[in-house]
């Protein structure tokens, strides 16, 4: 092989959406196949994989399709506007980037160009207190409104301390994970030997040898560490020891106080399934839900998010803002989610795919597609916004969970106005 051959081995996926790689991904299972083709098996598994058999995960995509869309027609559908408002902050699309841990480990500027594509799409971004980059590095790469994901620690005092890092960097809303009293089953993971922050061994070196792109960036950048526990004297073996051994699985309904009030803005509890923990949420003052599983990368088993979301809506929807996790792969999905009573979704593996194909670029290629879809959605549907979507729009298959009732449907179907 000539030097110039073997050289061209290292570049990165061209930064363009409309050409090379990122150019022939016309949907988020392309950037699948791209990111599968970029990253190493483990690390791959790491973003791709979920809980013990997968059968959350795999459920989770395939919930959507048991709701059926319900079309108007004779409507003008010549303007389709897809701005709303996402926990307070203004937002161009229904859609914001959801907290993933270890994002350093896909590209090295991790969280930093994820935060950067959020502001150039103008939509709200989350980072995960297990980001690679920290609060303030995240912060200073975007405008872009942050919100930010708690885990609960041991250390209260630490935990405390990050609250307060993420208020006076300027991050907007607090997300408090409650799904994660102990981590889930991940036998991908296990199999390949990986852990957060990773260890470069001689397996990982030997699939990075035929990952040569993915390699490059870190013989040339900085390794991953976990960029809010990050210490100088720690080396990577002491830090997962730390952080593996600091989740606090005594978590309950009363430590709520004392995190709001450290907080002091919007609480929004991240991981809810069930409408009976939803309306406890509700009593406690929380501003909003996340109906998530985790993207099935915890319980093994529990319910698709899209298949418990109206309950959860009809339970509290008039007291908390609700938004959806789990399973978004489709501009369709994140409609159902909206007819079925959602502000909005949030996005993991879509957005993350997009960053190992492309970076930065890649990150708003995925975003981009499912704009384009839910734009077209809306259209076929007879809605010119995304606040005119309501169950009178869904309805579900026999044999799936029904959607219940819902108050913009029971009204009286409003008189036509010409040309509408």
């Amino acid at each position: 092989m000539k030097v110039r051959e073997f050289a061209s081995l290292f570049k990165p996926i061209a930064e363009s959406p409309q050409t090379g790689r990122l150019g022939r991904c016309h949907n988020i299972q392309d950037l699948r196949r791209e990111a599968r083709r970029f990253l190493p098996r483990a690390v791959f598994d790491f973003v791709d994989g979920a809980a013990q058999d997968e059968r959350t995960v795999r459920r989770n995509n395939e919930a959507f399709g048991d709701f059926d869309l319900l079309p108007r027609v004779l409507r003008d559908v010549g303007e389709v506007d897809l701005r709303t408002e996402l926990l307070g902050c203004p937002s161009a699309l229904p859609i914001a980037l959801a907290p993933t841990g270890g994002t350093g480990l896909i590209r090295t500027e991790g969280e930093c160009d994820v935060a950067a594509a959020a502001g150039r799409l103008g939509i709200p971004c989350s980072l995960s207190t297990m980001s690679s980059r920290s609060i303030e590095e995240v912060a200073a790469a975007t405008q872009t409104p942050l919100w930010f994901q708690l885990y609960v620690v041991r250390d209260r005092g630490r935990c405390r301390e990050i609250i307060q890092r993420a208020r006076a960097a300027g991050y907007r809303a607090l997300l408090v994970t409650v799904d994660t009293a102990v981590t889930g089953g991940r036998e991908r993971d296990l199999r390949n030997g990986f852990m957060l922050p990773p260890t470069i061994g001689p397996r990982m070196l030997g699939q990075g040898i035929r990952r040569p792109r993915w390699s490059w960036q870190f013989l040339r950048g900085r390794m991953p560490t976990l960029g809010n526990f990050d210490d100088a004297s720690l080396g990577l073996r002491d830090q997962r020891v730390r952080v593996r051994g600091q989740i606090d699985p005594t978590l309950n309904w009363d430590d709520l106080s004392w995190i709001t009030e450290t907080w002091g803005g919007p609480v929004v509890l991240k991981g809810v399934v069930s409408a009976a923990d939803a309306r406890l949420a509700a009593e406690a003052g929380v501003r909003g839900l996340v109906v998530s599983n985790h993207g099935g990368r915890q319980l093994d088993g529990a319910p698709a998010t899209i298949d418990v979301l109206a309950e959860i809506v009809d339970a509290v929807g008039d007291r908390m803002e609700v938004l959806l996790d789990s399973g978004v792969r489709r501009g369709a999905d994140v409609a159902r989610a909206l007819a079925l009573g959602a502000s909005g979704c949030l996005i993991g593996r879509p957005f993350v795919y997009g960053l190992a194909a492309g970076g930065t670029v890649g990150v708003e290629r995925a975003v981009r597609l499912l704009e384009g879809e839910l734009r077209r959605t809306l259209a076929l549907l007879g809605a010119t916004s995304v606040g005119q979507l309501d169950r009178s729009f869904i309805r579900a298959r026999s044999g799936a969970v029904p959607v219940g009732p819902h108050a913009a449907a029971a009204e009286p179907e409003p008189a036509l106005e010409a040309g509408r």
